[in-house]
């Protein structure tokens, strides 16, 4: 589905951009256009980022806080 008609970007490649490591709106814009130019469709194209975030992953390692490594 298209996302941003402006400039022609649909939903597949904004999951494709969360995919690739896109975090944040501002960064979509810059990789895809979406928003760029009229800016109406830059709530739904937040929300489509938001949803495709991969999960946080859990690390295999202890993490030191500054209290453990003294």
């Amino acid at each position: 589905m298209y996302v941003c008609i402006c400039n022609g970007v649909t939903d597949r490649q904004i999951r494709e951009a969360a995919a690739a490591g896109c975090a944040t709106v501002a960064e979509l814009t810059m990789r895809t256009g979406a928003g760029a130019t009229c800016g109406s469709c830059l709530e739904m194209a937040a929300d489509i980022l938001q949803a495709a975030q991969p999960a946080p992953r859990e690390s295999l390692l202890p993490i030191l806080t500054l209290s453990n490594a003294a």
